[in-house]
């Protein structure tokens, strides 16, 4: 093999070994700021990923810059479900059904909901305004909704997210209200109560 193409394969494997850490480290990450929030640190990060923390800055610059990937990808994918879904009648039932499939992604929605409370940063607040303006839109482009049944649509999805959140359903039984809301939440949303998280079930 000559040296210039040795260096070329040499070079080629080097980039996929950085592709392949990247995708690691934020596959850790999208974990770990899902459970500690943007208040989680790189070093906790880097643990997760079994890399050192200097390799995760030196990949991403700084702690907001790794939040930001790791968000435009759930924002990404959660847009990405809804966009291959066809205008017409049921596109509203296809659109519910792609939303309870995402619940399936606990971390994803966790994400979503950390991006809310990050606010304060405006990149963070323009993606958390654009992925909620963009289900609301697509919703009405491809049902012909009203904007009150956009506005359903995504209020009932915020919903489940919040209970989700607050880890309702493993705790059935403690709040008449609560278990109220459940059980009108789980009626209500097709398929909710085969999602893969045991714990809506009745």
């Amino acid at each position: 093999m000559s040296t210039a193409l040795h260096a070329h394969v040499a070079g080629h494997r080097s980039r996929m070994r950085s592709d392949e850490r990247r995708d690691q480290i934020l596959a850790a990450a999208r974990t770990v700021f899902a459970q500690g929030g943007y208040q989680a640190t790189t070093d906790q990060v880097a643990r997760a990923a079994g890399v050192s923390q200097p390799y995760v800055v030196r990949l991403f610059g700084s702690k907001r810059e790794l939040f930001l990937a790791v968000y435009r990808d759930v924002a990404d994918a959660i847009l990405g479900a809804f966009r291959p879904i066809p205008a017409g009648p049921d596109a509203g039932t296809q659109m519910g059904a792609a939303y309870v499939h995402l619940l399936n992604d606990r971390d994803l929605l966790r994400i979503l909901m950390q991006g809310f409370l990050a606010e304060a940063d405006e990149e963070v607040g323009r993606l958390a305004r654009h992925t909620l303006g963009e289900v609301y839109r697509m919703f009405l482009e491809r049902t012909g909704g009203t904007p009150d049944d956009g506005r359903t649509f995504v209020a009932t999805g915020m919903l489940i997210n919040v209970l989700l959140a607050v880890d309702a359903p493993a705790h059935r039984g403690q709040e008449e209200g609560m278990d109220a809301l459940l059980a009108c939440v789980i009626e209500g949303v097709d398929g909710l109560e085969h999602v893969a998280l045991d714990r809506w079930s009745r």
